[in-house]
This record gives structure tokens, sequence and C-alpha cells, in this order.
């Protein structure tokens, strides 16, 4: 709920109710809209003390946007990093399972989620970890796909919406509207395409394991 409230509606409001020349102004509404994602993503980094290449992405992101708009740059360019953020991340993914950390165990198959040393251990003693493996890279292909049907619908939404010359009011009006409208129209889709990857991985794990879901998953307050 706050990283919904610091990341979206706030900076959203700012830019749709402030951006007037009466007001804040287009560069000061951006700037201070900007700054509680920005704000909030650093704290989140400094707090957890562990920099990851989706959080630097995310980072990268704000200031791009922050870019564009003061200096004023044609609109064009918002929708090309709209899709740029996400669709590296799922270039990302495919490309990490030819490397020894795949992005998906970073994501998804974690020991903060799952209990992985169990699993894993059960998998061996049934000799079933190629198999589950393989299930897994699929789980992979599943996972990218989400982030490139985000990108694909973060750059539909801003040539939709965001027409205005970048440093007006208008535009900073479009912005804050195309980060609300893209809340319900991509973030909770890709949500449940999550949430459907996941429930794949549970059942492949308890059918090749056995283990009951309280087994599998870890436990508030143990890792």
């Amino acid at each position: 709920m706050v990283d919904l409230l610091v990341s979206i509606v706030i900076p959203s409001v700012i830019l749709m109710k402030f951006s007037a020349p009466e007001q804040l102004g287009a560069n000061q509404a951006l700037v201070l809209a900007l700054a509680f994602p920005l704000g909030w993503g650093l704290f989140e980094l400094i707090r957890y003390r562990k920099f990851n290449f989706i959080a630097l992405l995310g980072l990268i992101s704000v200031f791009l946007t922050g870019g564009i708009g003061l200096m004023k740059l044609d609109p064009q360019w918002l929708a090309i990093k709209e899709a740029a953020v996400p669709g590296l991340i799922g270039i990302a993914v495919l490309v990490s399972t030819k490397t020894r950390y795949p992005l998906i165990r970073t994501i998804l198959y974690n020991r903060k989620v799952l209990n992985v040393d169990l699993i894993h251990d059960r998998l061996a003693e049934r000799g079933l970890v190629d198999i589950f493996e393989l299930r897994l890279l699929k789980a992979t292909y599943f996972l990218a796909s989400t982030f490139f049907f985000s990108s694909c619908m973060n750059y539909v939404l801003a040539k939709w919406i965001v027409v205005s010359p970048a440093g007006t009011a208008a535009f900073n009006e479009e912005l804050g509207r195309m980060t609300l409208v893209s809340y319900p129209m991509i973030a909770i889709p890709t949500m449940i395409m999550m949430i459907l990857i996941m429930v794949y991985l549970w059942r492949t794990i308890h059918g090749l394991t056995g283990l009951k879901m309280e087994e599998i998953m870890v436990q508030q307050g143990k890792s």
C-alpha cells in the first residue's frame, strides 16, 4: 500500500493538480512528483543493502522520465523509455538462463519465498532434479513474457495518452494520467500473470516432491 501511494498515487496527483503556472509550475511539479518514487527506491535499496539489476533499472527509469520532461524532448522518447525498461528486464531474464544466476531464482524461486534447500533435497532423493530444472526453465519463459507484455502495453499507453510537448503542464497532467491508468491496465494483469507462474511453480514442486504447501513455503519468521 505504501509503495502504491508513493510510486503512483502521490506523484500522479502532483502532476495532474499542481503543474499549472499559477501553482508549482511544470518543471517544479515534475521534479517533486518524481522525488517520491526516486526517494522511496533509494530508501529501499539502502534499507535492504542489496543493489540489483531490476531496482537499478527502476531508478534509471525515474531519472529518464525527469530528463525527458526537463529537457523538453519529444514525447516519443517517453514511449520508447516506457517500453525499454520492462523489455530490458525480459531480455535479462532470458539471457540469465545461460548464466549461473538465472533471474527467476531471484524473483520467484528464492529462499525468502520457498524452502529451496528442502525442495532440492527431495528432488535429489527422487532423481528428479533435471526434470525440475526443465520446468523451471519453462517458468522462466513465462516470466519473461510478462515483462514483454508490460513493455508493449507501456508503449501503447504512452503513445495514446502523452501527446503534449514535454515541459508543459499538459505533458505533466498526461504523464500523471498515464501513471494512474497503467496500474489497472498493466500492473494488475502482470501481477495476475506472476501469480499464475507461482501456481505453476507450486504445482510442479508439489507434483515432483510430494511436499505440502506449508513445507514448500517459507514460514513467517523463518528462512
